[in-house]
């Protein structure tokens, strides 16, 4: 009889253009899936009810993908040390096949699952990097070390040859009566909804779960006469849909990055003009970005727990909880980030420029610990991932691998540029709608016509002031 092979699905929740599916199925047809819901990852304190719902979307989604190639997806709850070397052996697997991870836990946790698999005599293969399109390590500086500037690391990243799509999987088996039985005794359930696993989320997303969802939403995306077309002009614009929208789906691997970037290079090459040229390449730059903040997660793990840069390890925070709990609640007095933080907390998603804009605003206005914000982001984000939000934390906080590490923001600057309209600003924080534009987008409005809405909670310029200060005494 030929082998059964288990596929561990975790952030690669699809089939097609999956490197270590299609290393299993290419040794045999008699390839399940399964997914475990480890407690670990869903008992913590910043799991977003969003980004829950869109997981078990997704699972849904896989499941009929799986029945839909003739095989199956079987789901656990627990342990994964416990649980999948049980399945294993309950099914009589001859080996276990999934994609490597570059976060701290997902390390740890996999390493702890190969030496129980090995205890048990049980064969594994870890070898796969599916999530980026070059694994760590494949791109170094001319010293040879990591890099830890993201400019140079595109520079030597682009060139790199890039791998072609994987088509999914066809022709599987699923379990026989007996072996479907067995995984039902060692624990494996139904799939849940996120109301049963404790999360409520009924607000939606920005674009459905799913591998066929994010398959759509790519190829609308980069025709030609779609956003990516513009991408450099319009991305900036939170009133604008002018991104991808694809980060829920990368962040799960909905959808394969060489899938992604195949399609970006396609419409590079369709394209007619300098210009054209030029906002394909700020999006694959953005690509490009993710993965450079995945390398220095998985060279530099201590990222996940503190800042990078010295000056910032013991940094004199104020951390006044309430100006805190304002500018989680959108209510800091300042239109743009107020905007900014009621879109996240109604829609489980924010606009990168006001990502930008609000982290500045807690760090450098109101002198705020950035991990404070990194933190209420994952509470919240459809796509929270360690390595992106983190490395953008540190980026806003001058704490991270910056060459020119200290950044300010405007809010009102940034209103003028981006929301000069104040459309975005009003789209969220109605209770301003009828007061005029300039007012808004300066952040100058008159006590009269602030209604229920507060007055800014703090100066910008003295705290900007303020900051520099502070930031150049721990220099000094």
């Amino acid at each position: 009889m030929a082998d059964l092979l288990l596929f561990w699905h975790r952030r690669d929740l699809r089939l097609g253009d999956n490197v270590g599916l299609a290393a299993a199925r290419d040794r045999t047809s008699h390839l399940t899936g399964v997914f475990c819901l480890d407690p670990g990852l869903l008992k913590g304190d910043d799991v977003a009810p969003a980004r829950v719902a869109y997981m078990i979307g997704c699972l849904e989604a896989l499941q009929h993908s799986y029945a839909k190639a003739g095989g199956q997806l079987l789901i656990l709850q627990g342990d994964p040390r416990a649980k999948i070397p049980a399945l294993a052996q309950a099914l009589g697997a001859d080996a276990i096949y999934w994609n490597r991870d570059v976060e701290p836990y997902s390390r740890q946790r996999d390493q702890a699952v190969a030496d129980v698999l090995k205890g048990a005599g049980i064969e594994f293969r870890t070898t796969f990097w599916d999530q980026l399109l070059h694994e760590p390590g494949s791109v170094r500086t001319g010293a040879d070390a990591p890099y830890t500037v993201y400019t140079p690391f595109w520079r030597n990243w682009v060139k790199q040859s890039k791998a072609a799509p994987l088509p999914p999987p066809e022709g599987l088996n699923s379990l026989s009566d007996h072996q479907a039985a067995a995984a039902k005794a060692v624990g494996c359930i139904d799939l849940p909804s996120a109301e049963d696993l404790g999360f409520a989320w009924g607000n939606g997303f920005p674009m459905e779960p799913g591998e066929q969802a994010a398959l759509e939403r790519l190829e609308e995306f980069c025709d030609d006469d779609q956003a990516i077309a513009t991408y450099d002009e319009q991305r900036n614009f939170p009133f604008v849909d002018g991104t991808s929208r694809l980060s829920a789906a990368l962040k799960f691997g909905a959808v394969g990055i060489r899938t992604v970037w195949a399609a970006a290079e396609a419409a590079y090459d369709r394209s007619r003009s300098d210009e054209t040229r030029k906002n394909v390449q700020t999006w694959q730059q953005e690509l490009a970005w993710r993965e450079f903040y995945q390398h220095v997660m998985y060279f530099f793990p201590a990222l996940a727990d503190g800042p990078h840069r010295e000056p910032l390890k013991n940094f004199p925070w104020v951390n006044n909880e309430d100006q805190f709990a304002a500018w989680c609640e959108g209510r800091t007095g300042y239109p743009i980030v107020d905007a900014a933080m009621r879109q996240l907390n109604e829609t489980g998603w924010m606009h990168n420029r006001c990502r930008m804009i609000v982290a500045s605003f807690l760090t450098k206005d109101l002198i705020v610990n950035w991990q404070w914000g990194e933190k209420y982001f994952m509470q919240h984000l459809v796509d929270g991932d360690l390595s992106a939000n983190n490395g953008g934390w540190q980026w806003s906080a001058s704490s991270g691998m910056n060459p020119k590490p200290l950044r300010i923001f405007n809010p009102a600057s940034q209103a003028q540029k981006f929301d000069a309209e104040a459309e975005y600003i009003r789209q969220w924080v109605p209770e301003l709608r009828s007061v005029d534009t300039g007012a808004l987008v300066t952040g100058k409005i008159g006590e009269r016509d602030l209604g229920d809405y507060p007055a800014p909670i703090v100066d910008h310029k003295i705290q900007q002031a303020l900051f520099k200060d502070k930031y150049k005494a721990q220099k000094d």
